[in-house]
């Protein structure tokens, strides 16, 4: 079963852990974060839908990337908050929703309609742990079972002195 996330865009997007290039007035926060959480499989499998969803209008002169399962959104008139929360509302199943934010009104507003909520820091930061994970696990030697009764002989000798 796929995972959806809406993203608040502005709000991940000047947070220190993502670190946009360049001055903020100039850089393409779209292709940035798209590639940056592609890149970094922040969403886990490439199966999960993502709609980062920003304020306002697309800047003029700026391409909006595209991606499968991935959806750049802009609140037009309306805030980006405001333009999660519709998303949230006309959703039919919201089990599989995540939105990420660090905004708590959001955070309050999205739990009430029955969806889940992570910070940016649990966003960008279960990706990291999940690598050091897997990087424990890869260095942890696999015993099969005739490794195993020996270590077990060895140990009742030791130990029950047989």
């Amino acid at each position: 079963m796929s995972l959806q996330y809406i993203i608040d865009g502005y709000n991940i997007a000047n947070h220190a852990l993502i670190s946009c290039p360049g001055n903020r007035k100039n850089i393409q926060p779209y292709s940035f974060l798209a590639s940056f959480i592609i890149s970094k499989r922040l969403t886990g499998s490439s199966q999960n839908k993502v709609a980062i969803v920003f304020d306002g209008y697309p800047i003029r002169g700026y391409s909006i990337p595209e991606a499968k399962n991935l959806e750049i959104i802009f609140s037009r008139r309306i805030t980006a908050d405001e333009k999660i929360k519709q998303i949230v509302e006309s959703l039919g199943n919201r089990h599989n929703l995540i939105v990420v934010s660090n905004d708590r009104q959001l955070q309050f507003a999205v739990k009430a309609l029955g969806s889940r909520f992570i910070s940016i820091e649990e966003f960008v930061g279960r990706q990291e742990e999940k690598r050091r994970q897997d990087a424990q696990e890869a260095i942890k030697p696999e015993l099969n079972f005739t490794q195993i009764e020996q270590i077990n002989r060895e140990l009742r000798k030791l130990w029950l002195k047989e």
